[in-house]
């Protein structure tokens, strides 16, 4: 859109490309959000998809670790929720205190008539998550060229184990019912997601949105054989036909990013899947995953334990230096990132002083 100020920060997109950069980019996923003192103020008694439908709430929110962090960071990401999907295919989802996202009424089978009716519903994806673009627009103009802006999604696994499940899990009993008892059913259904995923993120870079993230937050839960199945496919449909959509709509092209948490078997493969970069939660050795990630050409993200801002400032300085000197100083093939979002009563000091220790140590040449 010609509204929006020139890109002043493009580091990261740059480092996404493949690109030499002056120091690694750097981001945090869930960097705007509850940790905040700022962000309660704003959201008030506002309900947290209240906030999410509300796009001044959301681009409020999304920009105060852009301001809180001035300088230190390289990217917003659009304060939104990955369940947005399926409340756009008729699901109803609340968010509750306490307890997280929950379905009133899960998807029980594919006998229950509600999957056929998901599976039939037209979905008006640009009418449905207006709001949603609304916020993306908004922000882009707030944000006057300062750095560039995400957009994300879930991955169509994750999605389909939230609407099976009714919410989140630690066993998964229901949505391994489904894959080992309708793994034909199973497939449709996330197909249809994923479907709905390319929609959406071509519609958020209609919006203004420069650099795209699928998040698949419960890869984990999945053996390698049962990833290849029900997840590996579905990531790889994103990837081939967001491209196709973007061009459709005569948008340019945009950086991609997957992230598989505890897919730690499935970096090969993920490095194969389309995405320009591939996130890497803290399961993974950066020097082993650079290799992997160098043999096919493609950038990495991440991968600090987000518990090391718990343990005080010499630890986030040991995890800092070992994940610069593994990822081979990031002045290219890296974006600095968590290996997996900012977790509750993490103080933003620390997480400021985490920032600043990858910028002391990427600029130091002994650690290079």
């Amino acid at each position: 859109m010609s509204d929006f100020k020139a890109l002043k920060n493009d580091r990261i997109l740059k480092a996404a490309k493949g690109e030499k950069v002056d120091r690694p980019p750097i981001w945090v996923m869930r960097q705007a959000g509850r940790y905040l003192p700022e962000y309660h103020e704003r959201k008030g008694k506002n309900d947290f998809f209240a906030c999410c439908r509300s796009p001044e709430i959301a681009s409020d929110l999304t920009l105060q670790p852009i301001v809180r962090y001035e300088g230190l960071i390289d990217a917003a990401i659009i304060f939104s929720d990955i369940l947005v999907v399926p409340q756009a295919m008729g699901m109803t989802v609340e968010m509750l205190e306490g307890k997280g996202p929950h379905f009133p009424d899960p998807l029980k089978s594919p006998k229950d008539k509600q999957y056929l009716e998901l599976l039939k519903r037209k979905v008006d994806v640009k009418k449905e998550l207006s709001y949603v673009y609304e916020a993306i627009t908004l922000t882009r103009k707030k944000l006057e060229g300062k750095v560039p802006l995400f957009g994300f999604c879930g991955a169509p696994w994750t999605l389909l184990c939230y609407m099976v499940e009714g919410g989140g899990s630690k066993i998964f009993k229901e949505v391994k019912t489904w894959i080992y008892t309708y793994p034909r059913e199973c497939n449709t259904m996330l197909a249809r997601i994923a479907e709905l995923c390319v929609e959406h993120l071509a519609r958020q870079v209609e919006a203004g949105a420069q650099i795209v993230q699928v998040f698949d937050s419960w890869a984990g839960e999945l053996s390698p054989s049962s990833f290849n199945e029900f997840a590996l496919p579905h990531l790889r449909y994103i990837a081939k036909h967001l491209p196709q959509r973007l061009s459709e709509l005569e948008q340019d092209k945009v950086p991609m990013v997957v992230f598989a948490k505890g897919a730690w078997y499935a970096l090969d493969d993920l490095c194969q899947s389309g995405y320009d970069v591939v996130g890497l939660d803290w399961l993974h050795s950066p020097s082993e995953a650079l290799k992997t990630a160098k043999s096919h050409r493609v950038v990495l993200q991440g991968n600090a334990d987000p518990g090391v801002l718990y343990g005080g400032r010499e630890a986030v300085t040991k995890v800092v230096e070992d994940m610069v000197r593994g990822f081979g100083g990031g002045k290219q093939g890296w974006i600095a990132n968590l290996g997996h979002g900012i977790t509750p009563g993490v103080n933003p000091e620390d997480l400021k002083f985490f920032f600043e220790e990858i910028h002391r140590v990427s600029g130091a040449r002994t650690m290079l």
